[in-house]
């Protein structure tokens, strides 16, 4: 089944391959979103059945952003997208309430099997 999909990320490279591997698994990106407040702008509007979340963004990281998501609607599915070396960053993204994670560069086989479990959990 299709999912409605935010992704929020400050790279449009990122953005840009995201939206490649989501449409590829048959899902509809409804919206992008640059910065943490953005994101949380977005999901008000849009209520995705996921979103992606940038840990490092501008005026709020992604870290702040899914805590308020996740504080206003606590069955948000977010999934962290980090690069190495940011674990530390992750482990408090998952304290934070996001439902999981992967890391850059992102494949298309590893954000297949995130989604999975993610979805998987929430029902």
């Amino acid at each position: 089944m299709p999912l409605k999909v935010i992704i929020a990320d400050d790279s449009i490279i990122t953005v840009k391959k995201l939206l490649v591997l989501m449409e590829g698994l048959g899902h509809q990106v409804v919206a992008t979103a640059s910065t943490g407040r953005e994101a949380i702008e977005a999901y008000r509007q849009h209520r995705p059945d996921l979103m992606t979340m940038d840990i490092s963004m501008p005026d709020m990281d992604g870290m702040e952003a899914t805590s308020a998501i996740v504080a206003e609607f606590p069955e948000a599915r977010i999934v962290m997208v980090t690069s190495h070396g940011q674990e530390r960053m992750v482990i408090d993204s998952l304290d934070a309430g996001a439902k999981g994670y992967v890391l850059k560069p992102v494949r298309i086989e590893k954000l297949s099997d995130m989604i999975a479990k993610v979805m998987e959990r929430s029902t």
